[in-house]
């Protein structure tokens, strides 16, 4: 048996890549392909158009160039462009040789940068794939920087001498690369390794070993949360940290491993630089990774790809980023607590919330998602992010359960999403997340919460459930008058910072982004004003005068009705009851 086995695998033809950075300094890499025991047929080559983590369209193609394809004996092969990220090879012999130029310029979770510090590689943008293929397996060499002294850290399985092993296209697509001078630390638990790859210039040793400790407080709360580590395809999950100047600030999960980003200047210390991105992509290897979105199954490479559940897989996940921190030591219960409450507040007063719910919010992922345009939008009014509006969920849903005082919470609450869908990788629907709950909670409870806010959009009493967790939430801005929207001086002229919001004084008045305001309550704004020291003079509920100049010429006047200012912060609250105390302790307190 093993010998037949062994045979199966010596036979099996892998697409094999060959990847090479002479010219790093310019941003290019040369990349060479071997597609090899093919059909009589023409040979489809892509490069994808969307990547693992993002919901939006990315036209990686536009950074191919210098193509062209041979047979296995070395003899040019016509090659044409039927679509803009597509190539058709023809008249092969069983073997094409692809070979492309990539540019890559951009170092960040989607895209790839290459230079003389680092070949940072998302491979969706790096590497192209042929269709009908996908499901051989696949070797990759990297021909690192020996002068640079680069060395390389990826999920991929290392089979030495810098060539790595996939057993999918998927798998290839979903395994960001760092090759680079890099400091490499590593822990073993539960039998599996945890790993950090940091590139980052001007640290030392002991900047590197109390970082890695940092990390790994905040991977040990994770995983009480969930009762174990994710089984690891390769028994090992790895943080490709990447903190250089010339850097795209950004996180993005993948199945064993993440890519966290920073544009940091070389002088700046490392400290605890990203450790939120670092809480929030690790949780992602349990929620999405793992407890998957049905609607992400499976995952188009040539499309943006829509889901309505990313209030849970994004949203939940934000909601744990720095509750994590808090329990691990990495920032304080009351720094957590003061950051929550603005953003309560924000999805509170948001407009959008009368446009679309929860899962409609999700569904606006492949506009929003790092998706580029160049047409303005109205999303100030429409939009919400899924990360910000699900994580005040999660919020409440914790608080909620933790409120009944009968042993109910939300940790809980996804181990049971992870034993029923997670760790048997059973992608799930909103409606399971809705049974999970049912099954934990009662039937009553879950759909009284799936009803009013994740169906609707209505929002939970936060300001009794921050008290029974002992947590004060007031509005720091209460009696002070405001326009409902932000006044800034742009060369010369004071106009709205963005579209005016829907409800507020200045959208009933009819003013809008591009009007220039010429004066309010009779003063006219000139350059060194304070739009705040104006107010002021005001109080909530006053009718005021505004001039205002339309971009046409016209100027006119409106009586705008000033509302009140509105602020939420949330802090301990010392004079809690002990009940509430006791609650809000074994909330934050350290597992």
């Amino acid at each position: 048996m093993l010998l037949s086995c062994s045979l199966v695998l010596q036979a099996q033809t892998y697409n094999e890549y060959e990847v090479s950075f002479e010219n790093a300094v310019h941003h290019e890499a040369e990349v060479k392909i071997k597609f090899s025991n093919l059909e009589t047929k023409v040979l489809e080559v892509r490069m994808s158009r969307s990547s693992p983590g993002r919901y939006a369209v990315h036209e990686f193609a536009k950074n191919v160039y210098s193509v062209s394809a041979t047979d296995s004996k070395g003899n040019a092969l016509p090659v044409t462009r039927p679509t803009p990220d597509q190539w058709n090879v023809s008249g092969h012999d069983g073997t094409v040789n692809f070979k492309y130029t990539l540019f890559a310029n951009r170092a960040g979770g989607t895209y790839s940068g290459i230079d003389e510090t680092h070949a940072h590689l998302n491979i969706p943008a790096t590497l192209a794939w042929a269709r009908g293929l996908d499901n051989r397996p696949v070797k990759v060499k990297f021909n690192v920087r020996k002068d640079l002294n680069w060395k390389v850290a990826t999920q991929l399985k290392g089979l030495g001498n810098n060539t790595f092993y996939a057993p999918n296209t998927y798998y290839l697509m979903d395994s960001p690369t760092e090759i680079a001078d890099l400091h490499m630390r590593e822990q073993m638990v539960d039998g599996q390794k945890i790993r950090l790859a940091l590139h980052k210039h001007g640290t030392d040793d002991k900047a590197v070993d109390a970082y890695f400790k940092e990390l790994m407080g905040v991977v040990v709360q994770q995983q009480k949360v969930f009762g174990e580590l994710p089984d690891y395809d390769f028994d090992e999950y790895t943080f490709l940290s990447c903190y250089m100047p010339n850097a795209s600030g950004d996180g993005m999960e993948h199945r064993n491993s993440t890519y966290v980003v920073s544009g940091a200047p070389i002088e700046r210390a490392l400290g605890s630089q990203s450790m939120g991105t670092i809480s929030h992509e690790f949780f992602h290897c349990w929620n999405v990774e793992r407890i998957r979105p049905k609607s992400l199954e499976p995952f188009d490479f040539e499309k943006a790809n829509m889901s309505g559940e990313l209030w849970f897989a994004e949203g939940f996940t934000s909601y744990y980023t720095n509750l994590i921190r808090a329990r691990s030591g990495s920032i304080t219960s009351e720094q957590y607590l003061r950051g929550v409450g603005g953003a309560v507040g924000y999805v509170m007063n948001a407009p959008g919330r009368n446009f679309f719910n929860p899962i409609e919010m999700s569904y606006r992922a492949p506009f929003v998602d790092a998706a580029t345009s160049i047409d303005p939008t109205n999303n100030g009014n429409i939009f919400i992010s899924y990360y910000t509006y699900g994580s005040v969920l999660g919020l409440a849903l914790d608080m909620t359960l933790r409120s009944m005082d009968n042993g109910l919470n939300l940790d809980d609450y996804m181990k049971q999403v992870w034993f029923k869908h997670g760790k048997p990788e059973i992608p799930y629907t909103v409606r399971d997340l809705q049974a999970v709950l049912a099954d934990y909670a009662g039937a009553d409870f879950a759909s009284d919460f799936f009803g009013k806010y994740i169906f609707d959009s209505q929002m939970p009493d936060y300001a009794t459930l921050f008290r029974n967790m002992g947590v004060s939430f007031s509005n720091q801005a209460a009696g002070n008058a405001s326009l409902g929207g932000n006044l800034a001086n742009q060369r010369g002229n004071w106009q709205l910072t963005s579209n005016a919001a829907v409800g507020s004084p200045l959208y009933k008045a009819g003013i809008e982004k591009e009007d220039v305001i010429l004066s309010i309550g009779g003063e006219k704004l000139r350059e060194n004003i304070k739009i705040r020291t104006l107010l002021a003079k005001f109080n909530p509920g006053q009718t005021v005068e505004i001039i205002y100049k339309k971009m046409w010429g016209d100027e006119k006047t409106a009586q705008v009705t000033l509302t009140e200012a509105k602020q939420f912060r949330s802090q301990l609250d010392a004079n809690a009851s002990k009940k509430a105390k006791e609650r809000r302790d074994a909330w934050l307190a350290k597992k």
